[in-house]
């Protein structure tokens, strides 16, 4: 059971018969609504795939989900990653009769087993107009046997400890409580394509979050330098992008060799500018594969001030190696609040294993903190074959599509294999 799931609303899955999926922020959105919808429909269907008895359907801008014996809490787990989803609440269904109605609402109650003092209201919706009883009538006629059996709750209209809500259908009524939070955010692609330049480290995944919750389709850049990299150096970086695939679905990840690029700054006098001159060749690199990609933004895990390459005037040097807008979705955040969102979306552990990247080679004792633009420049435009290096190692980029749950192959054989488009990938 995950942190998100409270023990009421493990109680609740346990005897749940469908999922209600609530939609976030961007029911506010207008004309774009529908289509974000649809992209929301999209990602719910594919974590459906292997929960074949499971039933998908869209009513009233909201997502049901019939279990029909799929386990409800696994399902819970997946789709409270869903980015557009707000929240999930566990239902009980039961025929839209008042008789029925009012013992299943007294399960569910002894299901939840409320602490004498609780506060306590039953909210009705009648969907089904033709049913014999209005919503303010069926809030009394539900609730006044519910109190006589568990006669220690007390009758709260306003701001209730347990609130039971019902939905009468004309096919069933639905009856649930609990609420499990979800991820909110944008449904993913819908603000467009960007490329997260990813390294090993706590920030530059939580930024690839942070960006995929507003909407952002992110493709992952590496770059790895052997041999002064190890393989699990680089395992570890496959590891944090399948963490993240398990928002998305599916996620590409590019290792752009950087090897030659990164030793090519060694010897030449420039010691103190060795971080900047590096940052600015990843984003060089990064924009030529953004541009092959289709991508429109660069993202990165830069925090103001946090160390040297993150002060204001290195990250307008370093930002002035493209033209693409540069994304920094941490810049303003603490450390502590960094972390504590690489632990809950589950990125911490990996990013904290020993193993160096590129990053970490060659740091100078004293790295500038406020390089001179003119410099770096004269510095590129005069070093040795610079460009034909940059060239080289995007032209030598391996691309890996990463699944949730490993064993990484080609696009089209997943999609052939799971019946999904190529192009939600």
């Amino acid at each position: 059971m995950t942190e998100m799931i409270t023990t009421d609303a493990a109680k609740s899955l346990a005897h749940a018969d469908m999922l209600l999926l609530r939609f976030g922020e961007f029911t506010l959105k207008g004309k774009n609504r529908t289509r974000f919808e649809k992209t929301v429909l999209r990602h719910v269907k594919a974590l459906l795939l292997p929960y074949p008895r499971a039933v998908l359907s869209k009513e009233f801008g909201r997502l049901y989900v019939a279990l029909n014996g799929e386990p409800a809490e696994e399902l819970a787990e997946a789709l409270h990653n869903v980015f557009g989803i707000v929240s999930i609440s566990p239902v009980k269904a039961c025929p839209s009769r008042l008789e029925d109605i009012i013992a299943a609402s007294r399960t569910f109650l002894e299901l939840l087993a409320p602490a004498p003092g609780t506060t306590f209201k039953v909210d009705a919706r009648r969907v089904w107009k033709e049913f014999p009883h209005g919503s303010l009538e069926l809030n009394k006629l539900v609730s006044t046997p519910l109190l006589q059996g568990y006669p220690g709750l007390i009758v709260d209209v306003r701001v209730p400890q347990l609130e039971l809500k019902l939905e009468v259908r004309e096919t069933q009524s639905l009856i649930f409580c609990e609420n499990i939070a979800g991820v909110g955010g944008f449904p993913l692609g819908t603000s467009g394509k960007a490329m997260l330049l990813l390294s090993g480290g706590i920030d530059s995944p939580v930024a690839g979050w942070s960006s995929m919750r507003r909407g952002l389709e992110v493709e992952c850049i590496h770059f790895y330098s052997f041999p002064y990299t190890s393989e699990q150096a680089r395992q570890k970086v496959v590891d944090l992008a399948r963490v993240l695939s398990r928002y998305s679905g599916v996620i590409k990840l590019h290792l752009v060799p950087f090897t030659e690029v990164q030793t090519s700054f060694t010897g030449i006098g420039q010691d103190n500018l060795m971080i900047t001159l590096m940052r600015r060749a990843m984003l060089r690199i990064a924009t030529g594969l953004a541009e092959r990609e289709g991508a429109l933004a660069l993202v990165t895990g830069d925090s103001l001030g946090q160390v040297a390459s993150q002060t204001l005037s290195s990250m307008n040097a370093i930002g002035r190696a493209t033209e693409l807008p540069l994304l920094r979705p941490l810049v303003m955040m603490d450390k502590s609040e960094i972390i504590d969102l690489s632990r809950r979306i589950g990125t911490y552990e990996l990013s904290i294993l020993p193993y160096e990247d590129c990053c970490t080679l060659f740091v100078p004792k004293s790295p500038t903190t406020n390089p001179n633009l003119r410099i770096l420049e004269k510095i590129e435009a005069t070093l040795p074959g610079y460009a034909e290096r940059l060239a080289a190692a995007l032209e030598g980029t391996e691309t890996v599509l990463i699944t949730p749950y490993g064993n990484e192959r080609p696009r089209d054989v997943i999609a052939a294999e799971t019946g999904i488009q190529e192009e939600w990938f």
